[in-house]
Formats: structure tokens, C-alpha cells, sequence
């Protein structure tokens, strides 16, 4: 690696170091992983499939662009490089050649996505776990590193009794009908090698992925396959925090990115406006984006859409909305558990510069700081709706992002892989050091 490429893994490692923990359920506040403390090593190794969140494992390109939106961008390359994480997006320039090679182009009449002109896109490492251990190459940007590691530590083996299932983030389940026949044949390949029904675990928005693969799966295929889903801070019910982005963005504490720059990605991912408030849940007369000329409820969503330039989110949230909020039962035995305690932004109230400046002031609920506890706690709905058992622990104080770090949820996690299926209703976190 040249001097150039040394000088931008420290300018990423800067970065890092310098963004607010756990404020990002987009996973950009990624931070480097805590280690974990040796384990009792356990036989009963229940094997795990992994579902990661939003921009939560690796993305690959190569590109041969028509055109370029920069003189300094590459129109071609030979090989596959990273597209997320990407240095080019921590540079003043290269933020340009990144959003025009990651973002997505959303067809009104036929209703799809597709790539930028001349770019190809790939997920690496199905069925593997480097790709949501770490996003980046240097493994600088930790996710599910710290559980994979109390995970060995315990006694099971990377890409064998634990994998992960990454997937393009960037498209809504409708758009990814390949990666759930993958998952499917996945699930059936772990059975068929260890004997074992096979425990599916989400994050955030990987959680609804899980829900829609399970939503589509007939009874005696569940039955057989699958032992339990274990969800970590899901927003069953939306999340607030979708419409800030779509409406002025959110970079979520990088300095060299502006809100409104990082916006335009952000538009492009038909996930964004798929995570809105759900209109199936909220009440009515919820205000979530307040302006001096309009109050806008989920009502209101196709005047928001007009109001901030971008119609194209209207279409796409249509398309999207009926995907998972119903909140059909998985059909399987749940373990669901989120943060609660951190207050947690429900409406976002802007000045006269809206949508092109930032929020000036927030209403606050109850939540994990990124997801408020109505939307994550909608999984208790399940109960009683269906013949499997569902638990529901809230981990008080523990943030969004921390679900995925913390010793007493990954302890917990341990526990119900090992068979012990209660679980304790709330787990005080305040005190602890992660």
C-alpha cells in the first residue's frame, strides 16, 4: 500500500475514533469492538445463522462508467474493490465518486432498482462471517465481531456452527428474492450437516429481513428447520429516524460529510423509506416532522415526499409499506430484545431552512437513543398469537448499536443457544462498563 493508502487508513481510524458510540442505527458510528472474556467452552452448539442491519456487512464493486461525475473518479476497473466501507467517502472528492457508484436508480414503471450505469455490485462472504465481523478490510469498523468471538470462545467454529448472512442492504426484501432462496438453502444445509434446527439472529433492520424470510415459509418447513429467532432492537414499528434522513439526512457524527451531501445516498436506498413509521401502529395525530408551514403525521407522507424534492420516496415507501408492517407471527419461539431508558427522538421540528437544514429541536420518548421502545416492544404482540413461545427481555440504558457488543446480552444470547430458553423480563445495564 502506497503512502496515499496509509494516509487514509489513518484518516478512517481518526474517523472512528472520533464518532459518538452507539449513535447510529445506519451502523456508520461503527467503533472499534471490545474483547471478549474467555468462556466455559460448551458442546451444545445449536448452530446460528446471522442477519446483520442496515449498511451492515461489506459491499463489493467494479465499475466500466459511460460517464463520470468527477475527473478525479474511476471510470473502470479490472478487480472487485470495497465499496462499503469505501475510503473515497471520508474524502472531500471522493464522496462524489462514492455516492454515484453505490446509489441505486428506482424505475416508476417497473417498479425496481438497479445500479448505477456501468457498475456492478456483490455482496462478498455469504454463509461466512468476515463481512459482518468487520466492514472494512483493516478491520478497523467492528459489528459483529465481539459476538462472533464470545460465540468461538464458547465453542462454535467461524463459517461452520456460525455464520453470517449478508446481503445488499441497500434494496428492500422485495428486491432481494435471491438472497432468501440462499438463506433458505443455507438453513437447510447447516440442518442437514449438524442434525440441529438452526437459530436465526437479527440486528435492527436485519430482524425484519428474518421476519420476512420466516412470514414466507410454510409451517412444516419452520417446524423442522428452525429452532428460534433471536431479534436485537428491532423497529417492528418503523423508525422516526428514517424520515430525518430522507427529509435533511444524517451522518451521524463524520465530519467530513455533510447532511445534506450524504442525503442524496441516502434517498437512493429503497430500505430507507421501507423503515418508515409504520401507519399500521402509530396513532394518527403523531406529529413527526414539524415545520413552520406544515406538521406532517404518517398521514401526510405523500406531501411530505413533494415538499422536500423527492417524489421517487412516495413510490418506493408504496411499494414497500405492506412488506412486513402487518407483523404476521414468525411462526417460530422468539427471543426479543431491545434497549430502553435513553431518551429517543420521535419528532424532529425544523425552521424555515427545511428540509435543506438540520432539525432545530426534538420531541423525545422512551427508547435505545436511535429506536424508541413503542416500535421495538411491538414484538409482544406475538404473544399469544401464535402457538411458539415468545420472550421479550429490555435491556435498560443499553443503546442501539450496543446490543451487539454487550457481555450480558451476549451471555444471554449464550444461554438461549444452550437451550435455556427463559429469559429475564429487564436487565439494568446502567452500571456496567461495556
Amino acid at each position: 500500500m502506497g503512502s496515499a493508502g496509509r494516509m487514509c487508513w489513518a484518516l478512517l481510524a481518526v474517523v472512528l475514533l472520533g464518532l459518538h458510540h452507539s449513535a447510529g442505527f445506519w451502523i456508520v458510528n461503527v467503533v472499534f469492538p471490545p474483547s471478549t472474556k474467555p468462556k466455559v467452552p460448551s458442546n451444545n452448539t445449536s448452530p446460528l445463522i446471522i442477519v446483520p442491519g442496515n449498511l451492515g456487512n461489506r459491499l463489493e464493486a467494479k465499475i466500466d462508467k459511460p460517464t463520470l461525475v468527477h475527473w478525479f473518479c474511476y471510470k473502470k476497473t479490472e478487480n472487485w474493490f470495497p465499496l462499503w466501507i469505501d475510503l473515497n467517502m471520508f474524502m472531500p472528492i471522493g464522496v462524489d465518486c462514492w455516492i454515484d457508484n453505490i446509489r441505486l436508480i428506482y424505475n416508476r414503471t417497473t417498479r425496481r432498482s438497479s445500479n448505477s450505469p456501468g457498475v456492478q455490485v456483490r455482496v462478498p462472504g455469504f454463509g461466512e462471517t468476515y463481512s459482518i465481523e468487520f466492514l472494512d478490510y483493516n478491520k478497523l469498523a467492528g459489528y459483529f465481531h465481539t459476538m462472533v468471538e464470545h460465540l468461538v470462545n464458547v465453542g462454535y467454529v467461524r463459517n461452520e456452527t456460525v455464520r453470517g448472512a449478508p446481503y445488499d442492504w441497500r434494496l428492500a426484501p422485495n428486491e432481494n428474492t435471491a438472497y432468501f432462496l440462499k438463506l433458505q438453502e443455507l438453513v437447510e444445509e447447516m440442518y442437514n450437516q449438524y442434525q440441529k434446527p438452526v437459530y436465526l439472529l437479527g440486528h435492527s433492520m436485519g430482524s425484519h429481513y428474518v421476519l420476512y424470510f420466516l412470514n414466507h415459509q410454510p409451517k412444516a418447513w419452520k417446524d423442522k428447520y428452525i429452532r428460534g429467532f433471536i431479534s436485537l432492537g428491532a423497529p417492528w414499528g418503523g423508525a422516526v429516524k428514517a424520515l430525518r434522513v430522507l427529509t435533511s439526512g444524517e451522518n451521524d457524527g463524520i465530519p467530513m460529510l455533510s447532511n445534506v451531501k450524504i442525503r442524496e445516498e441516502q434517498r437512493m436506498m429503497t430500505t430507507n423509506p421501507w423503515l418508515l413509521p409504520s401507519e399500521e401502529v402509530w396513532p394518527d395525530h403523531h406529529v413527526f416532522i414539524s415545520t413552520p408551514a406544515f406538521n406532517y403525521t404518517h398521514r401526510d407522507y405523500k406531501r411530505l415526499f413533494t415538499d422536500i424534492s423527492f417524489e421517487d420516496g412516495w413510490h418506493m415507501w408504496e411499494d414497500t409499506k405492506n412488506l412486513t408492517s402487518a407483523l404476521h407471527p414468525p411462526g417460530v419461539e422468539v427471543w426479543c430484545m431491545y434497549g430502553v431508558g435513553l431518551p429517543t427522538p420521535v419528532t424532529h421540528t425544523y425552521d424555515e431552512e427545511f428540509p435543506d437544514g438540520d432539525p432545530v429541536d426534538f420531541v423525545y420518548a422512551d427508547g435505545d437513543d436511535t429506536v424508541d421502545s413503542f416500535s421495538m416492544g411491538l414484538c409482544k404482540r406475538w404473544v399469544g398469537q401464535q402457538e411458539k413461545p415468545v420472550h421479550v427481555t429490555e435491556y435498560r440504558g443499553l443503546a442501539h448499536l450496543d446490543m451487539v457488543f454487550h457481555e450480558k446480552v451476549l451471555n444471554q444470547i449464550q444461554q438461549i443457544l444452550e437451550g435455556k430458553s427463559d429469559v429475564p423480563e429487564e436487565v439494568d445495564v446502567r452500571s456496567d462498563a461495556i
